[in-house]
């Protein structure tokens, strides 16, 4: 019986550049690898090490990229290793079968959130009204699923996400601050839905799973055992579950352990 492994990209498997945590002094940092370009410039880095774990977890199980990321910021990352069979995006909303978008998918999922959500027109318009132009840099609707804000961090003032997040519970949706970004996302629309049924579709049984964002939560539940690095939303929360492990790494090294975690628990499946 396969291995499914699915994990969360940014900030558990890759790092920007903001993102590395590079505590360490100069000549003792890691190579890095890049493995994602924008607009003619790098954007995404893991470290070679990882480069080379996870070329190698691409053997031992199945490795399914589980990310926010819409199908098209996804495609732009050239993660090491077999290209991935199973690709979840939208934080589930869209499932990529040998890079192919499942239809079927994206429509029970469409249909669940027009049953039990608010429309999404009515939270884009509440941001737009809301959000102040004096710290939102960019808003943005990513597949017609959710929505997001660009935000400039040191100005966003604490108590408006707070409010936010009150105002979108009682619409049946979800908000996570994630760096610069501010994400409104539907409570149906989760990576875990989307993790069961490529499981069920595999055969798997053992789920491994690793993320650091409030929306990773149902993802790290949904799995038998799973990770999470010291930094980002779970961190700060100082979130648990009784399957997770909470890793002392932070930024780009917490990656690489993350991978050696996975490595190891697919050979002593």
């Amino acid at each position: 019986m396969p291995v499914l492994v699915a994990s969360d990209l940014d900030r558990t498997l890759i790092y920007s550049s903001a993102a590395l945590a590079l505590t360490m002094p100069d000549a003792r940092a890691p190579r890095l690898l890049c493995v994602e370009v924008h607009e003619s410039r790098p954007l995404s880095f893991m470290t070679e090490t990882a480069a080379g774990l996870l070329a190698e977890l691409g053997d031992a199980a199945v490795f399914v990229p589980t990310t926010t990321r819409t199908r098209k910021q996804y495609q732009r990352i050239n993660l090491p290793g077999p290209p991935p069979r199973y690709a979840i995006c939208a934080n589930g909303g869209q499932l990529l079968v040998d890079g192919v978008t499942d239809e079927d998918w994206h429509a029970a999922v469409t249909a669940r959130l027009a049953e039990e959500c608010a429309p999404l027109e009515e939270i884009r318009d509440h941001l737009a009204v809301s959000a102040d132009p004096l710290w939102v840099r960019k808003h943005r609707v990513a597949e017609d699923l959710f929505a997001y804000l660009v935000v400039e961090r040191e100005l966003l003032p604490e108590e408006w996400v707070k409010e936010l997040a009150v105002w979108a519970e009682n619409r049946g949706w979800t908000v996570s601050l994630q760096g610069r970004k501010i994400y409104a996302v539907p409570k149906p629309l989760t990576k875990s839905a989307a993790v069961r049924e490529v499981a069920r579709r595999t055969g798997a049984d053992l789920t491994l799973t690793a993320g650091d964002s409030l929306l990773d939560a149902d993802l790290l539940l949904a799995g038998d055992r799973g990770w999470r690095p010291a930094h980002g939303e779970l961190a700060e929360a100082d979130w648990a579950a009784p399957a997770v492990t909470a890793l002392p790494e932070r930024g780009v090294l917490a990656g690489e352990r993350i991978l050696r975690e996975f490595l190891r628990a697919a050979r002593t499946s």
